[in-house]
């Protein structure tokens, strides 16, 4: 059996680096939603001539589409990120651009039939309505309120959950704001499973927002409690929330 030490060094030199997560193959899972995001972006994306990936990591998602458009461009804000993205969809023509979460959107007004994200760090609704050609759509899958809120708080202690970030009802109440209609909104809560605490190190050197000061001098004490928890009871298991919104362009915007 490999001791603590062990999984903390592996996980510590581990690679983080765009959005997949390969690495966690055989020591964690995560319930997928219902939906199938992938497969319906692929439909949707089969039916334009324009589309446009916010906030797309290293281009995993879009590179798993069997079918692009004659137009497909993608945004990522950070530049590792970005060219593992121009790496993978460049061969595909697609434009990879660097653009920050927060900053306008580096496109014309109405460029694109289609707008996608899969877990934006934060959408910026009237730019997604400002690039999008009239009667496009936007089409994403978010991240939902306290998601993965068990593992967060077994190292920050209790958080508050009065009033969450990526509430559903308030991002479509924003959307409607910026001139969108929603078409769809589902959630859905999923089971995560860690099976060695590696895994946890893992995902906390790569979702940095979790456990901003995450170090594992500073949380030696909290990884000693969780590997015997996992010894113990053969996992650790949290929850992650999602959210898929689908929303069009009204006319006049």
């Amino acid at each position: 059996m490999r001791t603590i030490d062990d999984l903390l060094k592996e996980a510590s030199a581990a690679d983080v680096g765009g959005w997949g997560f390969g690495w966690l193959e055989g020591r964690a899972t995560e319930e997928r939603p219902p939906w199938g995001y992938a497969r319906l972006l692929a439909g949707r994306l089969e039916g334009v001539q324009s589309a446009l990936d916010i906030d797309t990591g290293g281009g995993e998602i879009v590179a798993e589409m069997p079918v692009l458009p004659p137009r497909m461009a993608v945004t990522e804000g950070w530049a590792p990120n970005a060219e593992r993205a121009r790496r993978l969809l460049g061969p595909r023509g697609v434009e990879v651009v660097p653009a920050r979460p927060g900053e306008p959107l580096p496109f014309e007004d109405g460029a694109f039939e289609l707008v996608s994200s899969r877990h934006p760090v934060r959408p910026d609704w009237a730019e997604i309505a400002r690039v999008l050609a009239p009667g496009g759509v936007y089409f994403a899958q978010h991240v939902g309120p306290a998601s993965a809120f068990e593992l967060i708080q077994w190292f920050l202690g209790p958080l508050p959950r009065g009033d969450l970030a990526r509430d559903p009802v308030r991002e479509a109440d924003e959307a409607r704001a910026a001139g969108l209609e929603i078409v769809d909104l589902r959630t859905a809560r999923c089971r995560m499973e860690f099976s060695d605490v590696g895994a946890v190190v893992w995902i906390l050197r790569k979702c940095v927002w979790w456990v901003p000061d995450f170090d594992i001098d500073r949380y030696r004490e909290a990884l000693v409690r969780m590997d015997e928890h996992i010894r113990t009871h053969g996992a650790f298991v949290a929850h992650s929330t999602r959210t898929l919104v689908e929303a069009r362009l009204r006319a006049g915007n």
